[in-house]
C-alpha cells in the first residue's frame, strides 16, 4: 500500500507538471496520454508482449536448466567448483551490448541469439545461489545421515537441496526480473517482434506516448513474473514460507 500511494502521488505530479508547463507530448506526454493511447493500441501492444514473454520464458528455461546442472555438478566436485566458479563470475564481467549483436552474427536472426542473450544475463544469480544454498546445509545432519549409512545422493537429496531452496528462490526473483530485461535488450539488435522493437519504432516516430505504454507493459510483465515465483516457492518448497514466518 505504500508503494502505491507513491506511485499515485507521482502520477498526479506528473499529470499537474505537464498540464501546467505545457509540455508537448512528444518530449514528455500525460500519465492520462500513455493510458489512453497505449489502449488504442492495446492489439498490436499484445502481440508485441506475447512475443516478448515467450522469449523470456524460454530463455529462462533454459538459464535454468544449465544453472541447475551445473550447480549440482560443481556441489559433488570440489575440483569443478574450483575451475567453474571463477568463470561464472567472468561471465558477468562481458558487456551484454557489445555481445548480443555479435549473437546475431554467429547465430542469425533466429530466437536462439535472443535466448543466449536471456541466458547469460540470468544465469549467474541463480547458479550462484544454488552453488551457495548447497554449501550452507547443516553439516551436522550431513553427517549424521552418513553415519546411518546414506550414499552422497542421499544427503544431496534430503539435506543440501532443502537447505538450499531458500537462496534459490531468492536468486529466482533475481533471474526472472533480469529475464524481461535481456528479452527486451535482446529484440532490440534483432527482431522482428517484441516490446523492443516496438519501444524502437516508436522513438523513431517520436511517439514517447506508446513507448512509455510499453515501458509500463514491461513493468507488469516483470512484476506477475516475480509474483508467481512466490507461488511457485509454496508448491516446491512450502517450508521455506513457513520458518520465515
Amino acid at each position: 500500500m505504500p508503494a502505491l500511494v507513491v506511485v499515485a502521488a507521482l502520477l498526479v505530479v506528473w499529470q499537474v507538471y505537464v498540464d501546467v508547463a505545457g509540455v508537448r507530448p512528444q518530449i514528455l506526454p500525460s500519465p492520462g496520454r500513455v493510458v489512453s493511447q497505449g489502449w488504442s493500441q492495446r492489439d498490436v501492444i499484445a502481440g508485441h508482449a506475447w512475443s516478448t514473454l515467450k522469449v523470456t520464458l524460454l530463455g529462462f528455461a533454459l538459464s535454468l536448466v544449465v544453472a541447475w546442472i551445473l550447480a549440482v555438478l560443481v556441489d559433488f566436485s570440489p575440483w569443478l567448483r574450483r575451475a567453474l566458479v571463477p568463470l561464472f563470475v567472468v561471465s558477468q564481467t562481458l558487456p551484454i551490448i557489445a555481445i548480443a549483436p555479435l549473437m546475431i552474427i554467429w547465430f542469425g536472426f533466429g530466437i536462439l541469439p535472443k535466448l543466449l542473450v536471456i541466458a547469460l544475463v540470468t544465469f549467474f544469480p541463480m547458479a550462484l545461489g544454488l552453488i551457495e544454498g548447497f554449501g550452507s546445509a547443516d553439516r551436522d545432519a550431513g553427517r549424521l545421515l552418513r553415519s546411518m549409512g546414506a550414499s552422497n545422493t542421499q544427503v544431496f537429496r534430503y539435506v543440501r537441496l532443502p537447505s538450499a531452496m531458500p537462496r534459490f528462490f531468492t536468486s529466482l526473483r533475481i533471474g526472472i526480473t533480469y529475464a524481461v530485461v535481456g528479452a527486451v535488450f535482446s529484440e532490440y539488435v534483432g527482431a522482428t517482434s517484441g516490446l523492443g522493437i516496438y519501444m524502437s519504432q516508436q522513438k523513431n516516430s517520436f511517439r514517447t506516448d506508446l513507448v512509455l505504454a510499453a515501458v509500463v507493459v514491461t513493468a507488469v510483465i516483470s512484476v506477475a513474473l516475480f509474483l508467481l515465483t512466490y507461488l511457485a516457492e509454496r508448491l516446491v518448497a512450502p517450508w521455506v514460507r513457513a520458518d520465515a514466518s
